[in-house]
């Protein structure tokens, strides 16, 4: 069932709408269809016992039925009201009417699903301030031309807005230095959308360290850092968007275009691609080796594809590590590439000092770049405001939760071999663990299911 979002502008002809420049008829108004002018909404279709009368069908909250179309087939109530549509073709003199009743601000439920039963008219072009979106679980079917029911339209914001679009937006509408640190696993991700972090970075050595137990030298597959990132993004619904390590897209262009299609499938909302040789190395250790430019652009040209195939927005980071090998020059010049190629933001890895990081902005003006903090690492240590100030537009901390956690764990365990405890504070109990991993969310879950669970508390 796909939805589709319906833009009326009261010059549409009959039985049919229109949306972005394009006409929508009755025959292909339930396929996907994508607006770029317009911020779609949700509604909630209810099918009434009985159909209205002329004094019912009258407009409500003081709106004028001012109608925007009349002809056999609909006749429609500008802006908040009542409508009445009227079944085509109609055996006698006496019309069906089929209401629709718009109310704003009336919430609907997280998904957002709103099923059309068989046989109940759905009006054509309808007013709205912004579009509507309607899933119907099967094709209209006109009502019958007696007793038609009425349907009341429960009209609210679109939350279900992908993370991507959302990371786009705080790139492209905002001046802001949108700030991620790294995550993990689901606890450290928890822990950074309790602090109130707007946006993550899921970060590849962090990954294969927790997950694997192993170094960054590229041996975390696509599966692992598929599903991992799916965990993290799908955590909290409509939570801080996630960035991920696409290390160099796990293999040639093909690899490369399925590694994108399973990212965008698990919710990820951007990610980098780096020109790094397949046997990888994190970009803050030496003897690090890069393919050829042309390799790095096959694997970007890939990526694309992806993108424009799945009519996906998901941010595309181009990242080269030449620095250490072949210098700054050598860097600048593919990150040009890379941009005009058509990829979203530019990351040079491992800035050997704070004035190469400012020249960099300088030399790709216009274009959005991340910077990577990581302190301790090979670049100097680059504060936020410093970043802002400099220009960035991105920023990630990849060892922002794995190097602290392994400074906390081994403290921790050294403190119990020495001493038979491990000091936990008191404040830290195994209930406030699972308030972090969404207990609270859990059981309201199961009380709003009827379920008994949590009845006596927890």
């Amino acid at each position: 069932m796909a939805p589709i979002a319906i833009d009326t502008t009261g010059n549409a002809p009959h039985n049919a709408a229109t949306m972005g420049g394009e006409q929508i008829t009755s025959d292909t108004c339930y396929e996907s269809k994508k607006l770029d002018a317009y911020q779609p909404v949700l509604v909630n279709v209810v099918e009434s016992t009985s159909p209205l009368d002329s004094e019912q069908a009258s407009p409500t909250n003081g709106v004028q039925a001012s109608p925007l179309l009349s002809d056999a087939g609909t006749t429609v109530a500008q802006g908040v009201g009542v409508s009445t549509a009227v079944a085509p073709e109609t055996p006698t003199n006496t019309e069906t009417e089929t209401s629709v009743v718009i109310e704003k601000n009336i919430p609907v439920d997280d998904n957002g699903a709103v099923q059309v039963p068989q046989g109940m008219i759905i009006p054509t072009i309808i007013d709205l301030e912004a579009p509507a979106i309607i899933e119907a679980a099967a094709p209209p079917i006109v009502a019958p031309s007696v007793q038609a029911p009425s349907l009341r339209v429960h009209m609210a914001p679109c939350t279900n807005i992908p993370a991507s679009t959302r990371l786009q937006k705080m790139i492209k509408e905002t001046n802001e230095l949108i700030v991620c640190p790294g995550v993990y696993d689901g606890l450290s991700a928890r822990t950074a959308i309790e602090v109130g972090f707007d946006s993550l970075y899921m970060t590849g050595a962090g990954t294969s360290a927790s997950r694997l137990g192993m170094a960054d030298l590229g041996l975390a597959t696509l599966h692992d850092m598929r599903a991992q990132a799916e965990m993290i993004c799908n955590l909290k619904p409509h939570g801080p968007p996630v960035i991920a390590d696409m290390d160099t897209g796990y293999g040639g262009a093909m690899m490369v275009y399925r590694a994108v299609c399973e990212y965008v499938r698990a919710g990820v909302a951007g990610f980098h691609l780096e020109d790094q040789v397949l046997e990888k190395r994190c970009g803050h250790l030496k003897g690090k080796a890069v393919a050829s430019r042309e390799e790095w652009y096959i694997r970007i040209r890939a990526a694309l594809q992806a993108k424009a195939n799945l009519g996906s927005d998901i941010v595309l980071i181009a990242r080269t590590d030449a620095l250490q090998q072949l210098g700054y020059d050598e860097c600048i010049a593919r990150l040009k590439t890379a941009r005009d190629l058509g990829c979203d933001v530019g990351l040079l890895e491992g800035f050997t000092s704070k004035e190469q990081a400012r020249r960099c902005v300088k030399d790709l003006q216009g274009w959005p770049l991340l910077l990577n903090s990581v302190e301790n690492g090979a670049s100097p240590l680059i504060t936020v405001s410093e970043a802002r100030d400099m220009g960035f537009r991105l920023m990630i901390f990849s060892f922002a939760s794995i190097a602290p956690a392994y400074q906390a764990i081994r403290a921790t365990f050294q403190k119990l071999k020495d001493e038979g405890i491990i000091g936990t504070k008191g404040e830290i109990t195994p209930r406030k663990i699972f308030e972090v991993c969404g207990l609270d969310d859990l059981a309201e879950i199961d009380m709003n299911s009827g379920g008994s669970s949590f009845k006596e508390g927890v």
